[in-house]
């Protein structure tokens, strides 16, 4: 365990797997969101209250728990970063944040799309909407605070206290519909219990989040391996990389 948990933290062996694992992994993502995406959008049946407007779900619902979960991966990451002081951390961190607040504008962006013809407004100021914006804020606090320095050692620093102070909001965001009055409904899916949802939309919404995962997934792979070219450009095995692929 401790042996792997070493070789996370090597420029070389974490560029090398990383690849490896997007080559297989790539093309089941992207073959993933095509069946759910066609699944959901094209082949369920029209909700009996919303009509076809409810299908949005397949793009709202897994960007927002995706965005949420990538929070928790952030504010992990910052505290290794924190604590061990692993490079590779804190560029799982920066790699992190910019996808988690695509995410989350994406759910905030879909979420008002669906509001407009269910709710019959855009936007509103209850808790989980406010949270998911704090949330969006928190995103780009991390991204803005890494420009913002120019001692990126202390960069990382101050990203990785805003992303662990930051892990207060996650929990309000779940239970904003529980403990205020809000246009969002309780959650749909439940593991424990029969879900709320019709097993005809549920099935394509599973796959659908899953499918968002997995391109979380790729998307953070790639902007790591990115990050570690641009850190790593002045070391050997980047410049014999980078003529190895010249060569060919």
């Amino acid at each position: 365990m401790w042996s792997f948990f070493h070789k996370l933290g090597s420029p070389p062996w974490l560029y090398a797997i990383s690849g490896s694992i997007l080559r297989w992994l790539l093309p089941i993502t992207l073959l993933a969101l095509f069946v759910g995406a066609a699944w959901g959008l094209l082949f369920t049946a029209p909700d009996f209250r919303q009509g076809n407007s409810y299908r949005i779900i397949y793009i709202h619902v897994p960007t927002s728990v995706v965005s949420l979960a990538a929070y928790y991966i952030m504010a992990i990451a910052g505290a290794i970063s924190l604590i061990w002081r692993m490079k590779m951390a804190d560029v799982a961190m920066r790699a992190t944040a910019p996808i988690g607040a695509a995410l989350t504008f994406t759910a905030l962006l879909t979420g008002g799309i669906w509001g407009e013809p269910t709710w019959g407004t855009w936007w509103v100021w209850d808790g989980r909407t406010t949270s998911m914006l704090v949330l969006l804020f928190l995103y780009l606090g991390v991204v803005a605070l890494y420009e913002a320095y120019d001692n990126k050692e202390a960069a990382s620093k101050a990203c990785a206290v805003l992303s662990l102070v930051g892990t207060v909001n996650i929990p309000i965001i779940y239970k904003s519909v529980d403990w205020w009055y809000s246009l969002h409904q309780p959650a749909s899916i439940k593991f424990t219990g029969e879900s709320a949802i019709d097993s005809s939309m549920l099935y394509p919404l599973l796959l659908m989040i899953c499918a968002f995962y997995a391109l979380f997934t790729c998307c953070l792979l790639m902007n790591m391996r990115a990050e570690i070219l641009q850190r790593e450009s002045r070391t050997g095995w980047v410049r014999k990389l980078v003529a190895s692929k010249g060569d060919s």
